[in-house]
């Protein structure tokens, strides 16, 4: 290596420039002597920190600047999010994923947190220890799996960047040392041409390391100076250069001025800094007599521009400030969680779900100032300990309770075996139903307990109902003489169907003598519906129609489940009823009220009509509910 290139690698590593000349600086800055008014020393400073900036995203210039639209994550479950990873990773570059990626395991991890915290309450809840609680997830696994794919191709990535960054540097000294060189030899047949060369090997090299950027820079202008002083033997030469140099930085300040102009403070000053790099990477000096000029205008629309992006910042601190109170708002909501009326395991995990809800709102306020955001994350966290060493105190207490749980379902196990072969149907059946009603109403039992005590319950309930249904499909003698009268009684009736003399009466007649019959074996049921089909041509015979129809047919319907047995459904019904009857009762003293609030409400006014119309419907439908109910309570349930 020659002198002078060790001299130029010397100058870079020490962030000097070098004194062998006495060539001015390419612009105007704040390491000059020269006297300053308030407004230059002010835009000098501003300058230097665009410099900065530019600088420092030097680096991030060798990567590519496309970027993938975050997705709304959020409203994913696990398995989606790991499935947006998984295609992320497998079809975009790395360098452009990085927001998507950690929005992603942000959310994923606030999700699974939320899943584990309720299996280990459900393990505790069965009686399990805390220290041996452990919960497999696959969507974990494959979760941990492609973060770990991710941070390897990252890696990768900023290691290649490094050693790409350290060779471009490398490639820019030679191009200084050669610049260096083309002036001392000074051969002016040669030198333009030559230097021409240079200059495009230096637009096409890549960025530095930041920590070097600046530096290498000046160096490599200073030089550049050096050399237009010494083509003053081909002043046409230069003339063209300085003419073009000058037309492409009027051209930035214009575009900087506009810029200046942007609302967007934000993308102006991002497209700022590239107006920076341009002006020191791809355009050379221009003739002294423009050079203060030009520097001075570019300078003054930097500093504006600066100046408006400060503005916006300091706006933005009160934003921030606001999003300090809002998430202490939430830390606060959470400290005064109330779980004092918990008194069982249902409690509970309604109470996880409404916290982890209620802590979730926490992580959807937006930034604060970094010096606070650790503070108010430990203050979270203690509020979180909190509720659940709450959570984890009730449910290590349960586990006596459990255990007498565990003697009281064994004890009805006991009864259900010693009955499940009994004779008495009648007796049998309400006694099972009993203590089929008492199992739900025990609590959890230890977990290493619950399948078996299951198994056991559900075996002997079944073994008994099997026999029940058994018996109820072939029919008892009543139910099989009842079944012949009733088939010889459906033949009557077919008899009679198109006989215009048949009367309303007799119809009710035929239903009535229909119940008193009784019941069929179950596997005959479907004589009923064969009864109903003739009854419903015989009520189109009689053109009964309307409400006098619903009714006959609703009693019909409802004497059917009373003929079968089936009292639930009964019961069901009457709750129905009963709540589709107070709905309507408020629907209507709802409308009411509506009336009285129309100030103009005099019958011909359109709206109160419509109100009147919907009321005299609604009451007519309200009277059919009743007398629906009115019908079921006649009935001995």
């Amino acid at each position: 290596m020659s002198d002078d290139s060790k001299k130029s690698t010397q100058d870079i590593e020490t962030n000097k420039i070098p004194e062998s000349t006495s060539a001015v600086l390419p612009e105007k800055n704040a390491e000059q002597s020269d006297p300053q008014s308030a407004e230059e020393e002010a835009a000098a400073k501003v300058v230097k920190s665009i410099e900065d900036d530019v600088a420092a995203h030097a680096e991030k210039d060798q990567e590519e600047k496309e970027s993938i639209p975050v997705a709304d994550f959020q409203s994913m479950d696990m398995e989606q999010l790991v499935k947006e990873l998984e295609d992320l990773i497998k079809n975009q570059k790395v360098q452009s994923v990085k927001s998507n990626v950690e929005t992603i395991k942000k959310i994923f991890d606030s999700k699974f947190g939320a899943l584990l915290a309720e299996k280990k309450a459900a393990f505790l809840a069965e009686g399990g220890e805390s220290i041996d609680f452990h919960y497999a997830s696959p969507v974990k696994v494959a979760f941990n799996e492609l973060m770990s794919q991710y941070k390897t191709l990252r890696n990768k990535h900023y290691s290649d960047l490094e050693s790409q960054l350290k060779e471009n540097l490398n490639k820019r000294i030679e191009v200084i040392d050669a610049l260096k060189a083309i002036i001392d030899k000074a051969d002016s047949s040669t030198m333009y041409k030559e230097f021409k060369v240079l200059q495009d090997r230096w637009k096409k090299i890549g960025s530095v390391p930041r920590t070097k950027y600046n530096t290498t820079w000046r160096n490599y202008h200073h030089h550049v100076e050096r050399f237009y002083d010494l083509l003053h033997l081909n002043n046409d030469l230069r003339g063209l250069d300085f003419k073009h140099n000058l037309e492409a930085k009027l051209k930035i300040i214009e575009k900087a001025e506009s810029l200046a102009k942007e609302e967007d403070v934000v993308k102006s000053f991002k497209e700022l800094q590239e107006l920076h790099k341009k002006w020191k990477e791809d355009i050379g000096p221009v003739s002294r007599e423009h050079r203060e000029d030009v520097w001075r205008k570019f300078s003054a629309a930097t500093k504006t521009i600066h100046d408006k992006r400060d503005a916006y910042y300091e706006s933005q601190k009160s934003k921030y400030e606001n999003n300090i109170k809002l998430k202490l708002e939430v830390i606060q909501g959470l400290e005064n969680f109330d779980v004092s009326k918990n008194k069982n395991h249902s409690d509970w995990q309604k109470s996880i779900r409404e916290f982890e809800e209620k802590r979730e709102l926490f992580f959807t306020i937006g930034k604060v100032p970094r010096a606070k955001s650790q503070i108010i994350w430990e203050q979270l966290k203690v509020v979180t300990k909190k509720f659940n060493q709450a959570k984890n105190t009730f449910y290590k207490s349960q586990n006596k309770t459990q255990q007498s749980n565990l003697e009281q379902k064994q004890e009805l196990i006991a009864l259900a075996e010693s009955l499940k072969d009994s004779d008495d149907f009648a007796e049998t059946t309400q006694q099972m139903k009993r203590i089929q009603a008492d199992w739900k109403k025990i609590g959890h039992v230890p977990r290493k307990f619950s399948d078996q005590i299951w198994k056991q319950f559900k075996g002997a309930c079944n073994h008994y109902f099997d026999r029940l249904h058994e018996l109820q499909d072939s029919g008892s003698q009543d139910q099989k003489e009842a079944l012949a009268t009733k088939k010889e009684f459906l033949s009557q009736i077919e008899g009679v169907v198109g006989n215009d003399e048949v009367k309303l009466e007799e119809v009710k007649a035929y239903i009535e003598t229909w119940k008193k019959i009784g019941q069929v074996p179950g596997k005959e049921k479907g004589i009923e519906t064969s009864f109903n089909k003739l009854i419903e041509k015989l009520f189109q015979q009689l053109n009964i129609e309307g409400e006098e129809l619903v009714m006959l047919k609703y009693k019909m319907e409802m004497d059917a489940h009373l003929i079968g047995g089936n009292t639930r459904k009964l019961d069901g019904e009457v709750a129905f009823l009963r709540k589709k009857i107070d709905e309507l009762s408020k629907e209507i003293q709802q409308l009411d009220t509506n009336v009285s609030f129309i100030s103009n409400a005099k019958d011909e006014n359109p709206l109160v009509q419509k109100i009147k119309e919907s009321i005299e419907s609604q009451t007519k439908d309200l009277q059919l509910w009743k007398q629906k109910l009115s019908y079921l309570r006649s009935l001995e349930l």
